[in-house]
């Protein structure tokens, strides 16, 4: 891997993932967005400069030396069957979270514990599941410059979780370890909570910040 790795994004023309995109190639990264759409993909690329391509989502995942999962949780686990061959060797960050309409505003957590622990179990232990971006308002994202929230980063492979705090704090305040795989279950179930707030005081990018570090 190279000191700036290569960043492949499948769901990179939705919200939360086109606002990283964003992110981090305004910071100097190459990004590969991902898209069902590689015209789709193609087309956002552009927008964002030469350091951007865009390709379908095995393409970029193929491409990418990290690979962000930003898909919504219906479509999490038929993504991940469809990559799986081209991520051996590679971190996948799993930003998924088990919304299940019309309840978002409910912790609704799947039997196997959290999105990213079915991850982790699909694809094996030739891939480096990190969990992270849960919690970051895409509305932040796409403001311009950092979010100003923390970035909770969970993995059972240290040396992965470290890389994506590093990645965190280039499109937010900090990037945070929060432990193993297992207590990503905590960040995925706290969107929920972050968009009951939303909605009860009428905001649009509630956030977390860890005090005291």
């Amino acid at each position: 891997m190279q000191d700036r790795p290569i960043i492949g994004i499948i769901g990179g023309t939705g919200d939360l993932g086109s606002g990283l995109a964003k992110g981090w190639t305004a910071a100097g990264y190459e990004v590969v967005v991902g898209s069902r759409s590689r015209e789709k993909a193609e087309t956002f690329a552009a927008e964002l400069g030469d350091l951007a391509k865009g390709n379908d989502n095995v393409g970029a995942a193929a491409a990418a030396d990290v690979v962000v999962l930003a898909v919504p949780f219906a479509s999490h686990e038929a993504t991940l069957e469809e990559i799986k061959p081209v991520l051996q060797g590679k971190i996948l960050v799993d930003a998924a979270v088990p919304l299940v309409p019309p309840k978002v505003s409910v912790v609704q957590l799947p039997e196997a514990g959290s999105a990213a622990q079915i991850a982790q179990r699909l694809l094996g232990d030739g891939v480096r599941v990190v969990s992270a971006f849960h919690n970051v308002g895409a509305s932040k994202l796409h403001a311009g410059g950092r979010a100003d929230c923390d970035v909770l980063v969970f993995s059972d492979d240290k040396e992965a979780r470290d890389t994506v705090i590093e990645l965190a704090a280039v499109v937010a305040n900090r990037g945070i370890g929060g432990g193993v795989l297992a207590n990503s279950a905590a960040a995925e179930a706290l969107t929920s909570v972050l968009i009951w707030i939303n909605r009860n005081y009428k905001i649009s990018g509630a956030g977390i910040a860890i005090t005291g570090l």
